[in-house]
């Protein structure tokens, strides 16, 4: 099996967060700057095998796209036209900001760790990761 990676964008940083290769734990991988993303990108997946890109969909509460949305599908747009072999889909992301800062403070991290934004971004990546998991294993067991 390959590895899955997810992708938390931001207009300034994206957090990236991979799976093993037997698709069971997810791991933070890296907070880069989004102006850099598609270069570190392609050498990372030159370099491992990624069976799925997973980008987290910015949605509203309430469902709507957010601010970011048609960014994002850019981008969905681009890594297709980049990997051909690899697929490439969105997953609800919505409040995994949030979800990342709880874990970060219940992990007992002190108030400097807490405020870096590019840790609540690889966290949050991880928690998009996790979830799209989660949601695949749940569908193939019903």
């Amino acid at each position: 099996m390959s590895r899955i990676l997810a992708i938390d964008y931001g207009t300034k940083r994206t957090g990236l967060a991979v799976s093993d290769p037997l698709q069971i734990i997810a791991n933070p991988l890296d907070t880069i700057p989004t102006a850099g993303l598609l270069d570190f990108l392609k050498q990372y997946v030159e370099r491992e095998g990624v069976e799925a890109i997973v980008v987290g969909e910015p949605l509203y509460p309430d469902g709507n796209p957010a601010q970011i949305h048609h960014l994002v599908v850019g981008l969905v747009r681009q890594l297709k036209k980049l990997f051909p072999g690899i697929e490439v889909v969105t997953h609800d992301e919505r409040f995994t900001s949030e979800q990342a800062r709880e874990v970060i403070l219940q992990s007992g991290a002190g108030k400097k760790k807490r405020r870096d934004k590019s840790l609540v971004d690889k966290i949050s990546a991880v928690l998009i990761l996790q979830d799209y998991m989660e949601s695949k294993r749940n569908f193939s067991e019903e």
